[in-house]
This record gives C-alpha cells, sequence and structure tokens, in this order.
C-alpha cells in the first residue's frame, strides 16, 4: 500500500476493473479507504480527483448536468433564447465588487475578469439579438464564503421589450421544467414581497419563509412606558420597539442560549437585546418584563401570539437597525432549536420568494453624505418615482429583484436604464462615476436601445440547496479553497521576474514580506 496523507491508495492490478468501486466504499475493490483525516476539507480539495469518486460528488455533478441541460433546451428549443458567449477581458467596470486584474503587454495597460457579462448582454439588446442567453463564468476578488467562490457560474438572460412581470414568469417557468423529477414539482407562482416588507417581518432582503417567528413592531404597546431604554429609543427619529416569540423557547432553550443571544446582538450590532417571559416561571426574568403593566402584558400576548412555553426576545432603536439584529437572531434561534431536536426548516421543502421594490440607492458606508447603485448603475428607477430621481434620489425605488430560496438569494436581475441621457445623469451626478469608462455603452444607447431588462441565476447556489449539500464547494468539480487557493494546483503562485518582464511588471516585497516571499518558493501546505 502506498499512503498519501490521510488516502490509502490501492495499487492492486484490478483497480480498474470495477467501474462502481470508484464510487461504492462497501465494495471490496475499492481502490482506497476513508480515515479520520480525509474528512476535513482541505485535504478534499488536495487530492479532489479522488474525492470526485464519491457517491455524493458524483451525484451532484451529475445532477448539475442534467439541470444545466434542461434549462438550455426550455430557452433556446422553447422560447427562441439564442446562446452567446461574451467576452472574459473586459475592461474595467466602475462600482461593484472588486475585480481581478489582468496584466497586458502595454505599458500600464490591465483587462479585467468580468463580475457579470452585464454591459455585453445590453450591448447585445442594442444589437437585435432580443433573447440572449449564456452559462458564463463569472469572477469576483473576493473572500469565499460556503456560498460564494472567486469565480462561479451563473445562467445569465436578457430579453428585450419586457416587463418584471415578463422575467419573473419566465424564470419559474425554467426553474418549474429544470426541475429534478424525484423532487416535489416547482408550484408557481412563486410569492413575492417588497424590500420593505421583507426587512419589517423578517430583518433581511433574503427571508427563509420556510418557518414563522416573524419580527413584530410592538412601538404602540410601549408609547406611554415608564423604561427608561424604550422611552429614550423611541425618542428618537425611526425609534422603534421590535420583538420576536420563539415558540416552545423556555421548552428547547437554557439560560446560557440566551445570553449567547444577547452577546451575539452585543458584539454584532452594538445593541441589547431584553429576554421576556410573560408567562413562563422563570426566575431569570428580566427587569422590564417585570416592569411591564398588565395592560401591556395582555396587549402583547394578543399581537405575538405568546404561549406559556414562549420566550419574547425585544430589542429598541433606529429601525433597519433593529430589524437587522431581530433577523440574524431569529436565524440563531432556530439553528439552537433544531440543534435540540426541533424541526422548523423542513429540508425537502423549497421555498421560493420574489423581493421587489428595493431603493435604487443607498448612501455609502465610508461617506454617507454621497450614493452608490443598490445593485448596479444601469437599473432604472421604478416609474412611479421618476420624478423624485431629481429631488430625493435616495427615496427612488428600483425595478430591481431578487429570487429567494430557503434564505438564499439565487438570482437577481432588474429592468435596465435605456436612455442614454439618463444614464448619463445617473453615472455623472447622482453617482459621481467617470462616465468616459462607459462611453461605449453610452454611445450605443444613444443609437437607439429598446426597453430591455434581464437576471442572472447563481447556478452554483441553486444546485447546492437543491442536492441539499453544506456548501458550493461540494456542486463544483474543482473549486478553490475557503481563501481563494486550489490546493490541488497550488495556486496562485509565484512568477519568476523574466516571465513578469514582458508584462512591465515588478513586484515590490515589504520588508516584514520577506519571509513570506521565501515561503512561497518552499512547497506548499494545505490550510486546516
Amino acid at each position: 500500500m502506498q499512503r498519501f496523507t490521510g488516502l490509502k491508495i490501492s495499487k492492486a492490478p484490478h483497480r480498474f476493473l470495477c467501474v462502481q468501486a470508484w464510487r461504492c466504499l462497501c465494495c471490496p475493490c475499492v481502490p482506497y479507504t476513508r480515515s479520520p483525516a480525509q474528512k476535513t476539507e482541505a485535504l478534499r480539495l488536495q487530492y479532489r480527483y479522488l474525492d470526485l469518486r464519491s457517491f455524493q460528488m458524483q451525484h451532484n455533478l451529475r445532477l448539475r448536468s442534467q439541470m444545466v441541460m434542461k434549462m438550455r433546451e426550455y430557452l433556446c428549443n422553447l422560447h427562441g433564447f439564442v446562446d452567446i458567449e461574451t467576452p472574459t477581458l473586459c475592461k474595467r467596470t466602475p462600482g461593484g465588487a472588486k475585480e481581478f486584474i489582468i496584466p497586458s503587454r502595454e505599458p500600464g495597460k490591465f483587462y479585467c475578469l468580468p463580475q457579470s457579462p452585464q454591459q455585453f448582454k445590453q450591448l447585445l439588446m442594442v444589437g437585435g439579438l432580443d433573447r440572449y442567453f449564456q452559462v458564463a463564468r463569472c469572477y469576483r476578488d473576493e473572500g469565499s464564503r460556503p456560498d460564494r467562490q472567486p469565480e462561479f457560474t451563473q445562467i445569465d438572460i436578457e430579453m428585450s421589450f419586457v416587463d418584471q412581470t415578463g422575467i419573473r414568469s419566465l424564470i419559474e417557468g425554467l426553474l418549474q421544467y429544470s426541475w429534478p423529477r424525484d423532487k416535489d414539482p416547482v408550484a408557481v407562482p412563486f410569492p413575492s414581497m417588497t424590500f420593505a416588507e421583507a426587512l419589517a417581518s423578517y430583518g433581511t432582503d433574503k427571508p427563509d419563509t420556510r418557518f414563522g417567528m416573524k419580527i413584530v413592531d410592538i412601538s404602540d404597546v410601549f408609547r406611554n412606558t415608564e423604561v427608561e431604554y424604550l422611552q429614550d429609543a423611541l425618542s428618537k427619529p425611526q425609534g422603534t420597539v421590535k420583538a420576536i416569540c420563539i415558540s416552545e423557547g423556555t421548552k428547547y432553550l437554557k439560560r446560557k442560549d440566551i445570553e449567547s443571544l444577547r452577546k451575539f446582538a452585543a458584539d454584532h450590532f452594538n445593541q441589547e437585546v431584553l429576554p421576556v417571559f410573560l408567562k413562563a416561571n422563570r426566575n431569570w426574568n428580566s427587569p422590564v418584563a417585570k416592569s411591564i403593566m398588565e395592560e401591556q402584558r395582555s396587549e402583547l400576548i394578543r399581537l405575538m401570539d405568546i404561549q406559556e412555553d414562549s420566550v419574547v426576545l425585544l430589542t429598541a432603536g433606529e429601525h433597519r437597525k433593529v430589524c437587522s439584529v431581530l433577523g440574524k437572531l431569529r436565524l440563531e434561534c432556530a439553528d439552537l432549536l433544531e440543534a435540540r431536536g426541533l424541526v422548523l426548516r423542513d429540508p425537502a421543502l423549497f421555498s421560493f420568494l420574489w423581493v421587489v421594490d428595493f431603493p435604487l440607492f443607498l448612501p455609502k458606508e465610508e461617506n454617507p453624505g454621497e450614493l452608490e447603485s443598490a445593485h448596479h448603475p444601469f437599473t432604472a428607477p421604478h416609474p412611479s418615482d421618476l420624478h423624485l430621481l431629481y429631488t430625493e434620489p435616495e427615496q427612488v425605488r428600483s425595478q430591481h429583484y431578487d429570487l429567494v430560496l430557503n434564505g438564499s438569494e439565487i438570482g437577481g436581475g432588474s429592468i435596465r436604464i435605456h436612455d442614454a441621457e439618463l444614464q448619463h445623469y445617473v453615472l455623472a451626478t447622482l453617482l459621481k462615476e467617470d462616465v468616459k469608462l462607459l462611453s461605449h455603452l453610452l454611445q450605443a444607447l444613444d443609437f437607439g436601445a429598446p426597453p430591455h431588462g434581464g437576471i442572472a441565476l447563481g447556478l452554483d447556489r441553486l444546485i447546492c440547496l437543491v442536492a441539499g449539500a453544506p456548501s458550493i464547494r461540494d456542486v463544483i468539480a474543482f473549486p478553490k479553497s475557503f481563501r481563494g487557493y486550489d490546493l490541488m494546483s497550488n495556486a496562485p503562485d509565484s512568477l519568476p521576474p523574466e516571465e513578469l518582464k514582458p508584462y512591465h511588471i515588478q513586484v515590490s516585497w515589504p520588508a516584514e514580506s520577506e519571509a513570506e516571499k521565501s515561503s512561497l518558493n518552499q512547497p506548499y501546505h494545505p490550510e486546516s
């Protein structure tokens, strides 16, 4: 036997004779066996060609292939879409995510890898190709997460002479047609909810609607309260008091769980959260609960449907912040309850939701006096709010829509700006972007563009949810690690100066990074 860091590789002469041996660990002809070390994701990625033999990886990749094939059939054969490839060496796009930079042989000139084919698909609409589709590779120079990779795939769609209803109907039909036959059929149309409603009820723009525990505004109950913390919050602009009710909370949650939730809110949001036990006989009730008058108690029980074993988490402050913290606590509570055996989120249930009417602009975090696009600068304003664009742009809603599945955003799109003058105003006046970077698009719109819109479905994230995989890395044949490395081929890697010279690039190593420079020339050890 030859050992490779936790994997036992068989050199038996029959190792290619049993096809199923590659996939079935119980087969006597299996060419390698599992060890505890093999369970780490880093080792799976380092020996990905062996990990691909597992039953789960085989199932996930074949499921992905089948769904993509059905999507092609639906779009191209049934709805007349044209599959068109767009460039991957592009010009830098203002705003949005960070882009990967690609050097050229011309001094000081660089390409960028596309975040999405956004500009090209709009130009295709100008060019008269009114139904575009592509299985597009996209790139963002951001840290990896369980549902994000630096390189990813999306089902990219654009149509001319369409509105939001048309796009949503197309996507519902697409998912219904491509849905695996061993799953319950997809019911259409999908429900929809405005961004404001999603934030107020779930504390997020991608709510998991498989379970309740909604946020309830209880400000009116405490208008005349003597509790100073609540009085102070309600006296401020956008001040509010909100709460969530955890059914059977006293049955499944311990005191340390409640304290952990309070600490989470304090550490991540700098927000005080108060537990209230209105009916349960608990000696660790909060001071606020003891201060609530009898009429407030009965009103709360009515508003929030509080039962004998319920726990209420209450907080007060600015509306958006309060909703955000309770939205996070809602998910944390669901994790705690399910860890104790209470099933809240049925893994066999697929709950689709359209979220609409997003704000067109948001204040910049680093400079709240300036605006940035909530989606991207090509999104059209809501027709009812067009007059506000020139007076109160921060109040304008957009024609942007997101598709959410079980609390994960799996798609997003919008109706685009097709008027050159309006697009120039948004870029130059409101966003203060350099319009020279997008002169080609503005010129194309000026030649005449049809009304158009589109959407992109995140293929990796969609397949991950359908397959029930813990990470999108489990539905990609050769993914990057959590930190963006290819642990199998040790990429990214350093290059010698002579190979960088044609690109007019020199690497300047800070003094404190000399040790790191030396380490790059040593064999790479995968992250743990």
